[in-house]
């Protein structure tokens, strides 16, 4: 793993820690974004690790796309809009803490999944 990507995956690790931090101080607004940070920055660990370019939201869609088109894992896609609606939250607020713990679960499990592709 290269330094860049070794960054994005311990950012990566640490903001899904923050999320459950936040979630447990009822914010959901910050449990949001650190859920979405936490997913963005594990996709940017394994574009780093094969070259691919991750720099914009287009970037990383893209790049799940081609993770599940390389492992057959289908799940990374949904998983990262689970992701991508807690971004959308942290901006409008309509989740309910319920929405929000299951998008973190999601999220955590999409964290799992790429700390193994990075």
């Amino acid at each position: 793993m290269t330094t860049r990507a070794q960054y994005h995956n311990a950012t990566g690790r640490d903001f899904m820690a923050k999320a459950r931090a936040y979630l447990a101080e009822g914010d959901l607004l910050q449990a949001s974004e650190k859920g979405w940070g936490a997913a963005a920055q594990m996709v940017k660990a394994a574009a780093e690790v094969r070259g691919w370019p991750h720099k914009n939201h287009g970037h990383l869609f893209t790049t799940i796309d081609r993770l599940g088109d390389e492992t057959g894992d289908k799940e990374l896609a949904i998983l990262f809009h689970s992701a991508h609606s807690l971004h959308t939250n942290f901006y409008e607020g309509w989740m309910t803490r319920q929405s929000v713990e299951a998008a973190l679960s999601q999220v955590q499990r999409l964290v799992e999944k790429l700390e193994r592709l990075a």
